[in-house]
């Protein structure tokens, strides 16, 4: 007899109503955009949903070099034969599903201008190579996701496409929820993640030393696994925390101190 496993559904602790702006965005065909950043549980959401809903998820890291021909397909050759090979987001729209792409706005140009048709009425997506014109099923979904901090003049996410999409904004959790996801995540007692969770604090509201952005909750994560895993707190702070922050020595020593201050 063959017995199929059900994989377990992405631990996700809701902080609002996000996941019901979700449901309700794929039961209407209408696309979504998380804002939001590095490390607060955008992309850990998604598959949260879409593990709970039980629709296919097709995730893109967005970077500098993705075209739309990235997303969309291209030709290969295959045993001495050109073939056409779909790329996810038309896999997504052809046989139904998810498409998450993660940091969009690190895309070229010229995959928004595919987007769009997708983000409105006509839920299309148009394929010049092949001469195809696919219209999105009813359980296609197109999320996205950007980090605005991290936006500048000549990478910014234009009006017009952000007004193609639902948004909602993401950010930290409340110390509490913090602890109890990190807690889950990690396998670390609680006890023992309440100081990581107050450090996080303490290195979110710094000024004044060189940081681009505070501690994420995918580091405090990682800290506490190398924890539970018997680790001691200075070296997994340093290889989870001090040192992908930052690069500076200057900076590296004041988060040193800080760490000090909080483990006494």
């Amino acid at each position: 007899m063959n017995m199929q496993v059900t994989p377990p559904l992405p631990f996700y602790q809701a902080t609002g109503r996000e996941c019901d702006l979700f449901q309700t965005a794929y039961d209407n065909g209408l696309p979504l955009l998380l804002k939001g950043p590095t490390g607060c549980g955008k992309t850990r959401f998604v598959e949260h949903m879409a593990a709970k809903m039980g629709k296919p998820l097709y995730t893109v890291a967005c970077h500098d070099d993705l075209s739309a021909a990235d997303l969309i397909g291209r030709y290969l050759l295959k045993g001495g034969e050109t073939v056409w090979v779909d790329g996810p987001l038309t896999r997504a729209v052809r046989e139904g599903g998810i498409c998450y792409l993660d940091e969009v706005v690190e895309a070229r140009k010229d995959v928004t201008v595919v987007l769009h048709p997708l983000t409105d009425t006509r839920r299309t997506l148009m394929i010049d190579r092949t001469g195809e014109e696919l219209v999105a099923p009813k359980d296609f979904m197109l999320v996205a996701s950007y980090n605005p901090g991290y936006q500048n003049v000549l990478k910014r996410l234009k009006p017009s496409t952000r007004q193609r999409f639902l948004s909602v904004s993401f950010d930290f959790p409340a110390a509490e929820t913090e602890v109890a996801v990190v807690a889950a995540e990690s396998r670390l007692e609680p006890g023992r993640v309440a100081p990581l969770v107050r450090l996080a604090g303490h290195i979110r509201r710094l000024s004044g030393i060189d940081l681009e952005e505070g501690v994420s909750t995918r580091l405090l994560i990682y800290a506490a696994t190398l924890m539970a895993g018997g680790m001691g707190v200075d070296q997994a702070l340093e290889a989870a925390v001090i040192e992908p922050l930052s690069d500076e020595p200057d900076v590296q020593q004041a988060l040193r101190d800080l760490v000090s201050t909080i483990y006494g």
